[in-house]
């Protein structure tokens, strides 16, 4: 019998080769997992290409590590049919760690088919050499080789599962040693398969007489074909790691761009609370729950009283931070699970579980209370108030809109009733702001329809004449509610932003009817028309008004505005700055229902005014040696000091036109010398 020997170095090869080769395979199991389709695809044809070529390249450098005292060679058809087989076999294999589970029926299975593809891989390369006589087996060494072949190919697609399986957490020195115990695995079948093999004496090869390929030609065919396609196979496969790796990192920081994303679409840019689109996805969980007879809940909308004078006195980043104050007693006044969100501006909304009205009313308390707490500021300590409206789940509405809409008009009819307070929905109270909405949307269309119409009310010289002006009033001729006073529509115009193109058109119409007045020849020495707060200080303020002198070739002279005191003193600097320019484009200015806006006389006296006109409420109740009677005196006092024309309105009977005249009053004004009317019946009465 001819004894073999081993090349040691090249013995060692081969286990690097086998251990390259289960590297390249465990990581191909990651790859074909992570991929999907035709990409899938092509990293198990790789795969099972790279995988295989490595198990035949250390099969065939086993091979060449053995060395019998003939010439050796190998026919190169049954050489190719060994290739196969292990491509073959690694391809099933990759394919069956790939897939979602790995029962152990399939695991048995799979080891039994991949065993034996790869010892039949191993014998039938032996049988490439085509030895004569026959290579004999010994049977118990040869069971061996098959029984350590389909060990170590259970175990290798059990750890290639396990690795791929586990790839997210990070497992690249526990692949190198299962690498290392697979190449182990493979070389002990191979070299188990070898020690069964018995060579007779006289054997000999006859792949080497016949033409076969020589042993140091298969050596370097092997070696470079094998390092290339292991190695190309290993680069690729750690070059598409680093591509996933960058894609997963890219990924992530578009989900983390998504999760910011849809938090600020979700949430208050400022305070961080719930904003209004998820309060309306909470609240409507809430009404779900509740309709499956869960727990009611309470809608508390509460509006900051004042909030905008705060801003305008101390500018919006003191509002901000007290904003944010406000937010954070809110949120730690309520329970856990309630929500607390921020409509914008200076109006929040909790929604609350509770039992009945009653705790309603106890959390709306325990907030108003929070509320009013001074906040400290850079400035100081700032004192701001709050009206909260009541709507309960069920009796109060049962969707979102009706709480919502309940919510706020019960808020409204807090803040009417001296703010500071809460109140509970009442029917009555969304009849009102229904009847409040529909008039608004009535009021848009008015001009348009020529609903609109200004009545004239004349000013006297005291006491009995003659004219020194007229008033002009606006008037609605409602189609159903018939004539409609301003102090009925005209804080809907201005809530609405209405009350701009409204005013505009009164300026307009005034003196277009001074111009034909006067064109009938009758003395109408000037009109005088009232500025809203919004319309005193809008930007376009000079250009409108003097468009409607140059169109109706109206003297600035001719058309006196009237501003209330407290329109004057809300931010007086910048009041002044207006005034003076009014002034000085020539327009007369009168200080409107003066004595009850607290006017500073540092103020006062700057102010380019032409005439005080005294308020209704002192003349009402006007009697000799009343107290009414001496702030008139006071009043009228002031305006000579001034060199201001004092002017009294609401003069109603003959005893306060005496009086009035008797304390100094220049001018009167009022029912008892002339009732509002239209343009035709004051050219009457003028005529």
């Amino acid at each position: 019998m001819l004894v073999g020997t081993y090349n040691l170095a090249l013995v060692a090869i081969s286990f690097l080769v086998a251990a390259v080769a289960s590297f390249v395979a465990l990581d191909m199991a990651g790859r074909i997992d992570a991929s999907r389709g035709w990409a899938a695809r092509g990293w198990l044809i790789g795969g099972a290409v790279a995988m295989g070529f490595g198990i035949w390249s250390m099969h065939f450098i086993g091979m060449l590590a053995f060395q019998l005292p003939i010439p050796l060679g190998y026919d190169l058809a049954i050489t190719l049919y060994s290739l196969a087989i292990a491509i073959a076999s690694s391809g099933y294999a990759l394919w069956v760690v790939s897939g979602p589970s790995l029962p152990p029926r399939r695991l048995c299975f799979a080891a039994a088919v991949l065993g034996s593809g790869i010892a039949a891989m191993h014998y039938v390369g032996m049988a490439a050499m085509r030895m004569a006589p026959g290579i004999d087996y010994d049977p118990i060494w040869f069971a061996a080789s098959i029984l350590i072949a389909v060990a170590a190919a259970g175990t290798a697609l059990w750890i290639a599962f396990s690795l791929r399986r586990d790839a997210d957490q990070g497992v690249g020195r526990h692949r190198l040693i299962a690498a290392l115990v697979m190449g182990l695995a493979i070389v002990g079948m191979h070299y188990t398969g070898m020690a069964a093999a018995r060579f007779p004496e006289g054997s000999f090869c006859g792949a080497a007489l016949s033409g076969g390929i020589p042993q140091h030609w298969l050596a370097s065919l092997v070696g470079t074909a094998t390092f290339a396609i292991l190695g190309m196979a290993l680069v690729t496969a750690l070059l598409d790691r680093r591509l996933q790796e960058r894609t997963s990192l890219l990924t992530d920081s578009l989900k983390k761009a998504n999760q910011e994303l849809t938090y600020l679409a979700l949430h208050d840019n400022l305070t961080k609370l719930p904003n209004r689109l998820l309060l309306e996805d909470r609240l409507e969980h809430a009404i779900r729950r509740a309709s499956r007879n869960g727990p009611h809940f309470a809608l508390l909308f509460i509006d900051l009283d004042g909030f905008k004078a705060v801003n305008d006195a101390y500018g919006h980043p003191v509002g901000d931070k007290l904003l944010l104050e406000l937010a954070h007693r809110l949120q730690v006044s309520i329970r856990a699970g309630d929500t607390l969100a921020r409509l914008g501006g200076d109006e929040f909304v909790v929604l609350a579980d509770v039992d009945d009205a009653s705790d309603a009313a106890t959390l709306a308390e325990k907030l108003l209370q929070q509320i009013a707490l001074p906040v400290q500021v850079e400035r100081g300590e700032i004192g701001i108030t709050a009206s909260i409206g009541v709507a309960i789940f069920g009796p109060d509405g049962t969707n979102a809109r009706e709480l919502l809409a309940n919510a706020d008009a019960a808020m409204y009819s807090a803040k009417d009733q001296g703010r500071n307070a809460y109140c509970l929905f009442e029917p009555s109270m969304n009849r009102g702001a229904h009847e409040e909405l529909a008039l608004t949307q009535d009021l848009r269309r008015a001009l348009g329809l020529g609903q609109l119409s200004l009545h004239y009310q004349i000013k006297l010289k005291a006491p009995d004449g003659p004219p020194v002006g007229v008033e002009a009033l606006l008037r609605w001729h409602h189609p159903q509610h018939g004539m409609i006073l301003p102090d009925r529509f005209v804080p809907l115009a201005e809530k609405s932003g209405l009350i701009l193109e409204i005013g505009r058109w009164v300026i307009h119409e005034a003196c277009r009817q001074l111009a034909e007045w006067r064109a009938q020849g009758l003395d109408v020495p000037s009109v005088s028309v009232n500025l809203s707060p919004a319309q005193f200080r809008s930007p376009g303020l000079f250009g409108k008004i003097s468009d409607a002198l140059t169109a109706h070739a109206i003297p600035p002279g001719s058309l006196v505005l009237e501003i209330t005191e407290s329109t004057a003193m809300r931010d007086p600097e910048a009041s002044l700055a207006i005034l003076r320019r009014l002034a000085e484009l020539g327009f007369g200015i009168s200080i409107d229902d003066f004595g009850t806006g607290y006017s500073s006389l540092l103020y006062l006296k700057r102010l380019p005014a032409s005439e005080l006109k005294i308020d209704r409420a002192f003349v009402k109740d006007l009697v000799r040696g009343g107290e009414d009677a001496a702030i008139v005196s006071a009043i009228i006092a002031l305006g000579r000091t001034l060199n201001l024309a004092v002017i009294a309105e609401g003069v109603e009977t003959a005893d306060q036109q005496h009086l009035l005249t008797e304390l100094g009053c220049t001018s009167l004004q009022g029912f008892h010398l002339g009732v509002p009317c239209s343009p035709a019946e004051l050219a009457a009465r003028l005529g």
